[in-house]
């Protein structure tokens, strides 16, 4: 293992390939969920112990929706019937757990366990785990664009002072942007997430199902990341590169 890691702040990961995993294991996509979850939790202490700060989770995307609606309920009740567990987690970790997303199509019970665990970990400010629920990244940008316009049209913002450093405080979240994704399960492409926060981060792909990336997996991720020369579209002259 190398002993000189580039360790990045903000960490986003598809949880990708739970129902595959558990389809392959002859179990129903239910259990791959469950197995998603608690692997989940173990990752997050394990990478927060390598010295990320930020994670953002991509659980539940807006065009989940189309899944079966057996499917979709499951996780909306996991998250709600997690609660205490989840609680519990980030007290004896001190996480700052947040979800980032659209809260229409949600339940009363569910937005009710969100805004729980949100108020019930936010004294915490050392490791923010950003939970995409009901995500899109489109869906984000356009929120974002309507509060600039009602703030504009009621005086709040000069149009003329909008940056990217302002417009970025109108997301769901103000966060740092995303030094390292990583998807899960084979598939190559970022399906809509965080489309703002990923302008330069650095993608790893990899083939395992997300109940089997553990720490060896993110281990190997982070020394791919670690190769990579983030030049951010400039150039490292001392470097010679083109």
């Amino acid at each position: 293992m190398n002993n000189n890691l580039k360790i990045p702040n903000h960490v986003a990961i598809i949880v990708d390939g739970n129902g595959r995993w558990a389809i392959e294991k002859g179990l129903n996509r239910s259990k791959g969920h469950e197995a998603g979850f608690i692997n989940l939790q173990k990752l997050t202490v394990y990478m927060y112990s390598k010295g990320v700060k930020y994670i953002s989770a991509y659980l539940f995307s807006t065009e989940n929706f189309k899944r079966s609606e057996k499917e979709v309920n499951f996780l909306m009740n996991l998250l709600t019937g997690k609660l205490k567990e989840i609680l519990d987690f980030c007290h004896h970790e001190k996480i700052h757990a947040f979800f980032s997303g659209r809260k229409d199509k949600l339940s009363n019970k569910v937005i009710e366990a969100m805004n729980k665990i949100e108020q019930e970990t936010n004294k915490y400010k050392d490791r923010y785990f950003n939970i995409c629920f009901n995500y899109g990244g489109h869906a984000e940008i356009v929120d974002a664009t309507k509060k600039i316009v009602q703030d504009v049209e009621n005086g709040k913002l000069d149009i003329d002072l909008l940056d990217e450093n302002i417009y970025s405080k109108y997301l769901y979240r103000d966060l740092p942007p995303v030094d390292l994704m990583i998807r899960t399960s084979g598939e190559k492409r970022i399906s809509n997430f965080l489309l703002w926060q990923c302008s330069y981060a650095e993608f790893y792909f990899v083939d395992t199902y997300f109940p089997d990336f553990k720490e060896k997996e993110f281990d190997l991720a982070l020394e791919d990341y670690t190769k990579r020369d983030r030049r951010f579209g400039g150039i490292d002259y001392d470097k010679k590169s083109n």
